[in-house]
């Protein structure tokens, strides 16, 4: 009985055992990150409708990954594994979504690591695509997100354009962000998503380099609009464009679903194409789903996206309601500056300078309104000063809170809204890439020839929309055909040619410069002409006025390399001086005169004297006529040649 009564419990043991062994089984079924057996037959249900569809196919899943044609495959321009679910993810837009369907019913207590809260617009989009029953989710709905929405309570989006700041090779061409505003209606309260490389690289070459061929990382960035307004108008001089958008305030959280996507997720950073402005294209596509506008620069032959070409594709895209212009604390500066007279100019300048009190101004024999003017030149160019560390805090407070006080004292206070008249807006000014045909005369040979330029601007070209005294090139060639010689010549290959002219004043003393490289067609001391390379950098100083226009002097140096030049290469030093003026609204000119002795190598002395003049036709199509005369010295001085050179160009931007 009792050997019967211990086989019966062993048999009752065994039994409970393998019950335990079942119960934990389920329960590590239905742990974070597993299926049950119900959910997997619901999932796959799924991703066969969502394969039978060819929602992986769809225009709007490859703009929520970023996925875009790269020969005869596709792939991803985000770069962070993080960014993916499937270990082919980058290039398989299928196995991404079919990762993606799964992943939505995986469950974890970590909120951050569940597929609906870290991919909260690709889950919107295949709910609505497939029909998802949200009761079948382990959670439907995402606290951050929800609380990140409900402090930024999105409305409206505007695209946020600063002007180039050519001393910068971060900001050359400009910049685009976007900010949402809010219920409140401030602007400078609203939020900016910003996309940039990170780095802490200040020397600017190096800079350059590594974003040529995408040595940085870009980050997508969320942060309040006033820090950006800090940093791009008063601390990097640059004026501010806002362009209203027209998108509904459905598209607007569309749009904020995306960038929680990007949050901490990077790509490879290319100045020239994947960058700052190209990127933000995405957010505007997936914010607006009939939108193609990232898919616009790449039906086009061009090899970079240039900020401003953005603004204009947004504009015809009709997304743009509005535009408004803010000047920069430089702007307003020189603005105030040219409402005074030259003595109270000098006398803002003595106060910030610590030489007079503020309170100077109150002895002065001159109307209330030119002391209102003299105090707020005081304040905006002391604040100036002190952002670029030109003072200490120990001078800056007492003098600004000083300057306050009389302020105050003079009452007022409407004569401090200077009303400052926009200029050009940039989009409105000519496009980008540039093609010439010209014909002409040198040395008696006549020639013709065709040039192209895909950017940007050259000192030149009319400044509607564009910084006066400075020219931005690259990769401009040049090819002469001379009928008599039956010959095809590359006159000359510029790789880079940028030039800033950047006036000098009172209150701004920036240092104007120049850097060109490339192949260049010049004339030898035998009198014939030769292929060289060259690189020509240079440092000097300009000055504006009404009456002369821009006049510039710079100090350069030259290195010219080439088979036929003497020891191969020559070196040199020397210096040019021209002045730019624009006569009439259509009229432009620039006549410069550049002299370089060759001291090493190829020992030459080049004097080169150039007339250029320019007549706008309309906003994209011009006559440019030039005319010059290049004397060619050897060492000594004692044998010398000249050529003389004219010729008449038709150019046209697209």
């Amino acid at each position: 009985m009792k050997a019967r009564f211990r086989r019966y419990g062993r048999v009752a043991a065994i039994s409970l055992f393998l019950l335990m062994v079942c119960v934990i089984g389920s329960l590590a079924s239905a742990a974070p990150g597993a299926l049950v057996a119900a959910d997997e037959e619901y999932v796959r249900g799924l991703v066969e409708s969502a394969n039978a569809a060819h929602l992986y196919d769809d225009k709007y899943w490859h703009t929520l990954v970023h996925y875009k044609k790269s020969g005869f495959s596709t792939r991803s321009l985000i770069d962070d594994p993080k960014f993916f679910l499937a270990e082919d993810g980058k290039k398989n837009p299928k196995s991404e979504m079919e990762a993606t369907i799964r992943a939505l019913f995986q469950e974890d207590d970590d909120e951050t690591k569940l597929a609906v809260c870290r991919f909260v617009a690709r889950y919107a989009w295949l709910k609505e695509k497939l029909h998802i029953d949200e009761s079948r989710l382990p959670r439907a709905t995402c606290g951050r997100f929800d609380d990140l929405m409900e402090k930024i309570r999105p409305k409206t989006a505007v695209l946020i354009f600063p002007t180039s700041h050519i001393n910068s090779p971060a900001s050359m061409f400009g910049h685009t962000l976007v900010t949402i505003e809010t219920e409140n209606g401030s602007k400078l309260l609203s939020h900016a998503i910003n996309y940039s490389a990170v780095t802490t690289e200040t020397f600017g070459p190096i800079f350059a380099v590594k974003g040529i061929f995408g040595l940085y990382k870009g980050y997508f960035s969320l942060l309040p609009y006033y820090a950006k307004v800090q940093e791009y108008s008063d601390f990097s001089q640059r004026d501010i464009w806002e362009y209203t958008l027209n998108l509904s305030e459905e598209e607007v959280f569309r749009m904020m679903m995306h960038i929680a996507e990007l949050d901490n997720i990077y790509s490879d950073y290319y100045f020239f194409d994947e960058n700052c402005s190209y990127n933000l294209l995405f957010l505007l596509d997936v914010a607006r789903p009939s939108l193609c506008l990232t898919d616009e620069f790449l039906s086009k032959l061009d090899f970079w996206v240039i900020p401003i070409d953005t603004i204009r594709s947004v504009k015809n895209s009709d997304l743009v309601q509005s535009a408004a212009y803010r000047p920069s604390k430089t702007t307003t500066i020189r603005h105030i500056a040219s409402l005074l007279p030259e003595r109270s100019q000098k006398l803002a300048l003595s106060i910030v300078r610590g030489k007079l009190p503020p309170e100077a101004v109150l002895s002065m024999d001159i109307p209330q309104e030119e002391k209102i003017r003299i105090c707020d030149l005081v304040s905006d160019y002391a604040k100036y000063r002190y952002s670029k560390e030109h003072m200490t805090k120990e001078q800056y407070v007492p003098l600004f809170l000083s300057t306050l006080r009389v302020r105050s004292g003079l009452g007022n206070p409407e004569a401090s809204g200077y009303n400052i008249s926009a200029p050009v807006p940039p989009d409105a000014g000519h496009l980008s890439n540039r093609v010439a045909l010209g014909a002409g005369m040198e040395d008696g040979c006549a020639f013709a020839e065709i040039r192209y330029r895909p950017a940007y601007h050259t000192l030149i070209d009319h400044d509607d929309g564009y910084i006066e005294g400075g020219q931005i090139v690259f990769t401009n060639v040049n090819i002469r055909y001379y009928p008599e010689e039956q010959r095809i010549a590359l006159q000359n290959f510029d790789i880079i040619d940028i030039v800033s002219f950047s006036p000098r004043d009172r209150f701004f003393s920036p240092i104007s410069w120049k850097i060109m490289t490339g192949f260049e067609r010049k004339y030898a001391k035998s009198g014939n002409d030769i292929l060289i390379y060259k690189i020509n950098p240079g440092g000097g100083l300009a000055y504006a006025s009404d009456f002369t226009g821009l006049f510039y002097i710079m100090m350069e140096t030259e290195l010219d390399a080439g088979k036929w030049l003497d020891d191969t290469y020559a070196a040199g030093v020397g210096a040019s001086t021209g002045i730019i003026k624009n006569i009439t609204r259509f009229w432009k000119a620039h006549v410069f005169a550049r002299n370089v002795y060759y001291v090493f190598g190829d020992g030459r002395n080049e004097l080169i004297l150039t007339a250029a003049q320019g007549f706008r036709l309309t906003t994209n199509n011009s006559i440019i006529l030039e005319a010059g005369r290049t004397y060619i010295f050897d060492s000594h001085f004692r044998k010398g040649y000249h050529r003389d050179s004219v010729i008449l160009s038709v150019t046209h931007f697209f």
